[in-house]
């Protein structure tokens, strides 16, 4: 027998004719399509969550590492000579030119923290207040110069910033005043009584996080100080370093520039748990949808199945003219791979454009169920974001590409190994 040159033009043309023939000649156009829809719905199924998840841990990672500090720094508890308990940093500006100082930190800012209620005439809520000095304030991503904000931050040392969440709570806006009350106000014989002092709104920021918006009140340090009765003293230090995944390695230099009282808490303290556990959910899900994939690939095996016993006669004629057992297999292959490709490619397509038209995507969705399907005080985040990495694109097409090359070889190995001489006894 003559061999031939393995995917010659007439084995792809002979591929073709039974793809494209009708059921009565003996072809299974319907199952190819099956097929082909189940590998493009599958296909698009998983690129869409991939960039959804990808996008969801991105813009909460990002928002995370926006307004909030990557290292806060702060004292543990200690004792006068009086035996009076006191936390805080009473030389802070040194503390402070120390922690800037550290290769790789980009900002070490001195701050008040305080729990407080907040009124206005239209409601209270309660509220976390930062005190911090006004150039501070205006490095912070998210929230200082070039965020989304309505206000004025040349007037921060008159008045105090809100989130816009929060504003909205209390039904304020820029230019009116709120009271801020504190429980641990004026000491006077008799104990301390409650402090009471009213603020003009002069900023409303939005960060991006619906908790930090909801609740996060920025008070101009030396006013802080005043109202929590710190003079003199730093609670702690919000400290951003250039690379904040690698946050662990400014661990030993921060501590030498803090001091031996100092105590760390990272980013990765505080969301450490919430990001490992997306991690898993991430890997969970990409194994329940390469079984999805898996699935939509047997519909190969199954058309293909078919088309080999259709068309055994052709088989029987084809191996007696000459073809070998390597040509009839690789004729088979192409048809159950073909579906494969043009399945992934058309899947590839959609879940590509789904990542990046969500927005009007999910505005559309919104619409369609009356509102109220994504709630930013669940979430955490404003919106459903979507993140297309090119990495998360050549995994899907590996994985079906794979599985529908995988699955084809066995029939159309079944087709090769067909002996001629019983294809033909009965025609």
């Amino acid at each position: 027998m003559a061999t031939t040159t393995p995917f010659s033009r007439f084995e792809r043309m002979i591929a073709w004719r039974y793809l494209r023939a009708r059921r009565a000649e003996g072809g299974v156009s319907v199952m190819t399509w099956i097929s082909l829809i189940g590998i493009t719905l599958a296909v698009f199924a998983l690129i869409a969550t991939l960039s959804v998840r990808a996008g969801f841990r991105a813009e909460f990672v990002d928002t995370i590492l926006g307004a909030n500090a990557h290292v806060t720094v702060y004292a543990a508890v200690r004792q006068d000579e009086t035996g009076a308990r006191l936390r805080g940093f009473e030389d802070y500006e040194a503390i402070a030119g120390r922690l800037a100082a550290i290769e790789g930190v980009t900002r070490a800012a001195p701050m008040i923290r305080g729990q407080v209620m907040v009124a206005s005439p239209n409601g209270t809520s309660g509220a976390e207040v930062f005190g911090m000095k006004p150039e501070d304030l205006r490095s912070i991503p998210r929230v200082g110069e070039g965020a989304e904000a309505i206000g004025d931050l040349d007037r921060f040392s008159e008045g105090i910033a809100i989130g816009s969440v929060l504003a909205r709570d209390l039904g304020v806006g820029v230019g009116d005043r709120i009271r801020v009350i504190s429980p641990d106000g004026v000491r006077t014989a008799f104990g301390t009584s409650p402090r009471v002092n009213a603020y003009e709104v002069v900023y409303i920021f939005t960060a991006g996080r619906y908790d930090i918006d909801r609740t996060r009140l920025y008070m101009p340090f030396a006013e802080a100080q005043v109202y929590f009765n710190r003079e003199g003293i730093a609670d702690e230090f919000e400290v951003m370093v250039r690379d904040p995944e690698a946050v662990d390695g400014y661990t030993p230099a921060l501590f030498a520039a803090a001091g031996e009282t100092a105590l760390l808490w990272t980013w990765r303290d505080s969301s450490g748990a919430f990001l490992r556990a997306l991690d898993v959910e991430d890997n969970i899900m990409f194994i329940i949808l390469s079984i999805l994939v898996l699935i939509a690939t047997m519909n190969i095996v199954s058309g293909l199945i078919m088309l080999v016993k259709n068309k055994g006669r052709d088989i029987g004629i084809l191996r007696t003219i000459g073809l070998t057992e390597g040509a009839v297999l690789r004729i088979f292959f192409l048809c159950g791979a073909f579906t494969g490709i043009v399945g992934t490619v058309a899947g590839v397509v959609l879940g590509c454009l789904f990542a990046i038209y969500i927005d009007p995507i999910f505005s559309f969705v919104n619409y369609m169920a009356g509102g109220g399907v994504w709630d930013p005080s669940i979430r955490g985040i404003y919106a459903l974001p979507a993140k297309l990495q090119v990495e998360d694109v050549l995994s899907a097409v590996a994985l079906s590409l794979g599985l529908s090359f995988v699955v084809t070889y066995f029939p159309a190995r079944r087709a090769a190994r067909m002996n001629p001489v019983e294809a033909l006894r009965y025609e």
